[in-house]
């Protein structure tokens, strides 16, 4: 679903194993439409694009959101909000203080309206021009 962040399928695999809580599915119809991935990791930053964790930080200072991706047709519905306030839980559950991300392309707008404010700390390369690192309280 992102192009032009291509990640191998073993690094989606890997975050399904370490975390299964933070990993969502958005299925209409038999079809995936959508996905959430999330983990806890360290506050203000977050791993490299298309790297392999081994293992998640202990103790974790932040849930990363790693991805929220929708096809066109699953958009404007809500479900984009509905993915993120899932990770939103989970880090509340974990009792985790903060929320970390990357904001690529134009989706500044969108995590903004959701709470999370750009940093000065910038992205791990890869994240493309005008990526943003963003952070929320939980």
């Amino acid at each position: 679903m992102h192009p032009d962040y291509p990640e191998d399928d073993a690094v989606m695999a890997e975050r399904l194993r370490l975390c299964p809580e933070g990993c969502f599915a958005l299925i209409a119809d038999d079809r995936l439409l959508g996905y959430a991935v999330g983990h806890p990791w360290r506050a203000r930053s977050v791993p490299d694009l298309d790297t392999l964790l081994g293992a998640l930080p202990e103790p974790a200072g932040a849930w990363c959101i790693h991805d929220v991706a929708l096809l066109p047709e699953a958009r404007g519905r809500g479900a984009a909000s509905d993915l993120v306030g899932l990770m939103r839980d989970e880090a509340r559950r974990r009792a985790l203080p903060g929320m970390v991300l990357v904001a690529v392309g134009n989706a500044a707008g969108f995590w903004h309206s959701h709470g999370f404010r750009p940093i000065p700390e910038a992205p791990p390369p890869g994240y493309g021009t005008g990526a943003v690192l963003m952070v929320r309280e939980v």
